[in-house]
């Protein structure tokens, strides 16, 4: 089989995988409810009951938290694909695609384009309801497009980091812990405070860690402001995380099929 004719044909496996993963997710409806609701009920939380006692040095506190806020949900929908990736290595359905003549990588590249579509579904979600609430962003058409491929390059990195969570689990509970990493993390960042608020021991980390520039730099596009070398660190951060994410996750199949050969 010709290169050309290798790359279609694995294509054409991701997308059925894809197409299956989406179909499984429409029949969890009270996950899908949840990726939806608990952003939007955040929003709503820090908005009406907090942000008149917090000073983050702007007059319309909506539009500090949204980049935080759609990190939370992008880490809620991060879960979700933990625990899909981790039932399909549980429930025997490896061994029937396994018999079947498809590309051994299209089960982690299915599992990880559904997550992608399923992560920009809410988040257009999410970014319309915080205009509902007063979201009021200044970005002009190339702003926008730089904080919306920023925001999809770290979802294709959470994802994968969220595939090995699954794909190491040892249940769909214990494949939850991925919400210690991608739902906590915008909490002990600059999504919904200053880190000039914080206590000296864990402003160091809030500024250190990888959300923090990723917020700063989708905060600072969607309000045409400085990004203050932000959005380097961002996507530095985003990368390094994928790439190594995407590494260990192929090894770990690799090893879970028993197998000696690539993925």
């Amino acid at each position: 089989m010709k290169i050309t004719e290798r790359i279609k044909y694995a294509l054409n496996n991701s997308m059925t995988m894809c197409k299956r993963c989406v179909l499984l997710a429409m029949r969890n409806l009270d996950a899908l409810f949840a990726g939806f609701a608990q952003p939007v009920l955040l929003m709503i939380l820090f908005v009406y009951v907090f942000g008149n006692s917090l000073d983050v040095g702007v007059a319309n506190y909506v539009n500090f938290i949204v980049p935080g806020v759609i990190l939370q949900c992008i880490g809620q929908c991060s879960t979700i694909t933990a625990i899909s990736i981790n039932n399909d290595m549980k429930n025997g359905i490896i061994d029937r695609f396994r018999s079947m003549p498809i590309t051994r990588s299209s089960v982690l590249i299915g599992h990880a384009l559904a997550a992608v579509i399923r992560n920009v579904i809410t988040m257009a979600f999410v970014i319309g309801a915080a205009f509902l609430i007063g979201f009021r962003p200044t970005a002009d058409l190339i702003h926008w497009l730089l904080a919306i491929g920023i925001l999809l390059l770290y979802i294709i990195a959470i994802t994968w980091l969220s595939i090995i969570f699954g794909l190491i689990s040892s249940s769909a509970e214990s494949a939850q812990m991925i919400a210690v990493v991608t739902i906590m993390l915008p909490y002990l960042s600059s999504g919904f405070v200053t880190t000039e608020s914080m206590p000296s021991a864990l402003r160091v980390f809030a500024e250190n860690q990888p959300l923090t520039p990723v917020i700063e730099a989708t905060r600072s596009l969607l309000m045409n402001t400085s990004a203050d070398g932000n959005l380097i660190l961002a996507i530095m951060w985003c990368i390094g995380i994928l790439v190594v994410s995407y590494v260990l996750a192929a090894q770990i199949y690799k090893v879970k099929l028993g197998s000696v050969g690539a993925v």
